[in-house]
Parts: C-alpha cells; structure tokens; sequence
C-alpha cells in the first residue's frame, strides 16, 4: 500500500511563560492510501493537536512530516496555506459553516475564496456535492436554516470541494444525536469507498472508531497501539 501520509518523531511542546507542557512525545504515525483510521484518545491525549500538526495549522516542536510524497513541516506559510487549500479537507465537531451563505456557497468557498469569487463551474461542484450527500432540496438554504446533522453534510461536502488526498475529521459526530451521527458515518466511508479518499478520524467514541478500518490510540502523548503502520488491506469491516 502506498504511504499517503509518514510522521516521524514528532513533538510537540506549549510554551507559557518558562512553563513547558509537552503533549505529543516522538510519535510515528503512517496512512496508506484509501485507509479509514480512528485516532483514539481521551481529552488532553494529543489527538487533536496531532491532527493539527497533521492539517498542517500547528508547526510541531521536532519530527518530520510528509504528505503525499511532499516534506511538508518545513513549508513556509504561504506554501502551507497553499498545500492545505489542495491537498486536505477538513470536517470539525461544530461545522463551522458560514451563517450568512448559503448550503451551495459554503460548500464552494474552499475553491471560491482564493479566487476571489464564486465561478459557475465552482456552483456547479458545489451542487453536485450537495446532492451527492442528500442535501439536493437544501442548497439555497442559509446554513442558519439547516438541522445539526445537515450541518455536518454540508461540512464533508465541502471538505470535498477540492478534491483532497487526505481529509482530517476532529470529534465530527460529537455534537450529533446518533441517528445522525451514523448518517455521517456512512457518507465518509461512502467517500473513502467510492472516491479512495483517506480519512483520520480523531475521537473517543468507541463506536465510531469500531466502524473505521484501523484504530490507534493516544495516550498522555505517546501511541499505545495497535502498530501505528497501516494493515495490508485497507478494507473495512
């Protein structure tokens, strides 16, 4: 299986002050191409600053990062933002969608905004995305006007927009009721299934990491296991 995604010894320390707080210590991690992965942790384990290390918003203390055949920890910002914008997509815990645009327009601004505006093959994607996740009779609506669940449909789609290798997920079901957690589920694992996308997937929800391909657990900053390289398959269960 091809390697998507090799870290190698990162750290991560916080400063405050002369105060030191390390949160992630030497870890490895390797993502094959078209896995599903949980990363597993309680509160305060690292996950979720690996997964910022990962997505490229937070410069690690030490270790190496590359992504796609690309050293990455070491991009200026300019070059990170512009890695970020093609290369991954990312779906959070509370959407952060745009209250005052529309389903289509927030779907679309991950290729509009660098742009500079919103083209009609752009609304176009964005449309067939919104379709794609069930979400055809809400794309004119103001995201103020969708459910919680539809929410986070519109989120992946728009994770979607530019056609990302690797999309990074933090808690994504964590404020959803299960009906529609599992709805979301499905949708990710349809796009890992359908279009090859790699998915890492911080929780601490065992049944959504039971649904995932592979799991490997944080713990006080270090992984625990299982062996963090990816299996010889990358089918799910």
């Amino acid at each position: 299986m091809t390697a998507l995604l090799q870290a190698r010894g990162i750290n991560m320390t916080f400063r405050n002050g002369d105060d030191l707080t390390p949160v992630l210590k030497d870890v490895d991690l390797q993502l094959g191409a078209g896995e599903l992965t949980a990363l597993l942790g309680a509160s305060g384990s690292g996950k979720s600053t690996l997964l910022s290390i990962v997505g490229l918003l937070l410069r690690p203390t030490a270790g190496t990062l590359e992504i796609a055949g690309e050293r990455v920890e070491g991009l200026s910002d300019a070059r990170r933002t512009l890695f970020r914008n093609r290369r991954l997509g990312f779906v959070f815990q509370f959407h952060h969608l745009l209250p005052d645009f529309t389903a289509t327009e927030n779907v679309a601004f991950p290729a509009a905004a660098p742009a500079g505006g919103l083209s009609a093959a752009m609304r176009r994607r964005a449309r067939e995305l919104l379709t794609r996740v069930g979400l055809e009779d809400r794309m004119d609506f103001p995201a103020t006007r969708l459910s919680g669940g539809q929410k986070q449909r519109v989120a992946i789609a728009r994770a979607l927009m530019n056609r990302p290798q690797l999309i990074l997920a933090d808690e994504p079901t964590g404020a959803l009721d299960r009906a529609s957690a599992d709805q979301v589920l499905d949708l990710m694992k349809e796009v890992n299934r359908d279009d090859g996308a790699t998915f890492l997937i911080c929780t601490h929800d065992a049944h959504v990491a039971a649904r995932c391909g592979r799991r490997i657990t944080l713990r006080d900053g270090r992984i625990m296991g299982p062996d963090p390289t990816p299996p010889s398959s990358a089918a799910l269960p």
